[in-house]
């Protein structure tokens, strides 16, 4: 019923708009959001006492696939408001005042995790918050900050004092909540859109930071021990990322099939043609192997067991077929695909950004090789490096 009644939403609600907006200057238009907030999905995995739905990341992962069939931005914005790793860092009295609002859509993040030359390699953060008085004072740059723009509060990953050694690089990375107004940014913090091919419905930004302002109180958790909080719930992250995928592929899926039964060529519907039927039959295959992957680590990460490498791989699989599914449902359309006349360009669009996004597919690569074969030499000086030799002999800090 919560598939269903998703895929209901996305067909009515989501895809028309999805289809008229979507382009470098469509934004989701805050109506659609609020009909979103009205069927609770910006609150699934928030707890029930505060307004939320209650449920797991099983049904928030059904949802987004069927809500990314649509439009990925739609899949990707109701992040946004879950909460993550920040629903158990806040204290009870921030998480009563933040949660119900995230709920009815009215909190929303936008994450600054990368830098210019900042990507996989989070340790090397360079942005600084230095302690004044009251206050912090932010300095540096930030990387694809999607949403910076419209939403309400910024999740910035700043360093705030030296690595204890050069083996421990982690060390010293704080994270902050920082308030915001819709639709601009505080003094001392400025925005630099970045063109993008996809990913349409929301902008990109690089964030210069100048001497920001922020109050005291806006430090998440223990200062100079925020790694651990950017690693923490990987496991969700890629398991969404492997529902968008999938429902990117899904959309591309059934309209090839529909187009394969309308379009004749030689006296009768592609769709008769065994290259065709060939085609979609290996479409469809793949679709239904990620999404049975998506499913099971769902189930492992609402158990409450470590599935680290079973998510790696169902971001890895699914973000992989996606983009050859998405790409052979734009050959059957031929050159018809090659247009703005048929959503198909979209999902082959976005498709090619899951392999980019919550982890490169070859980081996933690594991390499934590393749980199969143990560290390569390479891998082990990185680890030490970064994060003492406990990591370089596969302790828990890797």
């Amino acid at each position: 019923m919560i598939r269903d009644a998703a895929r209901e939403f996305t067909m009515k609600e989501v895809l028309p708009v999805a289809n008229k907006l979507d382009g470098p200057d469509g934004e989701i238009p805050m109506e659609l959001r609020q009909k979103m907030a009205d069927m609770g999905y910006f609150g699934i995995m928030i707890p029930e006492e505060y307004g939320g739905l209650g449920l797991g990341y099983f049904e928030y992962c059904l949802i987004c696939e069927q809500l990314a069939r649509g439009w990925m931005s739609v899949a990707s914005i109701v992040a946004r408001a879950q909460g993550g790793w920040i629903r158990s860092t806040l204290s009870k009295e921030k998480r009563a005042k933040y949660l119900p609002r995230a709920v009815r859509g009215e909190f929303l993040n936008a994450s600054a995790l990368s830098e210019p030359d900042t990507g996989s390699d989070l340790a090397s953060i360079s942005c600084r918050a230095v302690r004044d008085g009251d206050e912090w004072v932010l300095s540096g740059n930030k990387y694809w900050c999607t949403f910076a723009d419209g939403a309400d509060y910024i999740t910035l990953f700043a360093r705030t004092s030296a690595p204890p050694s050069a083996d421990k690089r982690w060390q010293g990375i704080s994270c902050f909540l920082i308030e915001k107004e819709r639709g601009s940014f505080p003094k001392g913090m400025t925005g630099s859109m970045i063109p993008k091919i996809g990913y349409f419905g929301w902008k990109t930004f690089e964030l210069a930071f100048d001497g920001l302002r922020v109050p005291a109180d806006c430090l998440v958790g223990e200062e100079g021990m925020a790694f651990p909080l950017m690693t923490k719930g990987l496991e969700g992250a890629r398991a969404h990322t492997a529902a968008r995928a999938i429902g990117l592929a899904q959309g591309a899926l059934e309209d090839a099939i529909a187009y394969a039964g309308q379009r004749r060529q030689f006296g009768m519907p592609i769709a008769e043609y065994q290259a065709i039927r060939f085609k979609i039959a290996t479409m469809a295959t793949e679709v239904e192997a990620a999404r049975q992957l998506m499913y099971y680590v769902c189930g492992e990460i609402d158990s409450g067991r470590r599935c680290d490498k079973e998510a790696s791989m169902a971001k890895y699989f699914a973000s992989e077929m996606a983009e050859r599914v998405t790409s052979e449902a734009l050959q059957i359309f031929g050159g018809a695909g090659y247009t703005k006349l048929f959503p198909i360009e979209r999902y082959w669009r976005d498709a090619r950004l899951t392999k980019i996004f919550e982890g490169t597919s070859e980081i996933q690569q690594r991390i499934i090789a590393t749980h199969l074969l143990g560290k390569s030499e390479v891998e082990a000086m990185i680890a030490e490096r970064a994060f003492g030799p406990q990591a370089a002999r596969g302790g828990a800090a890797a």
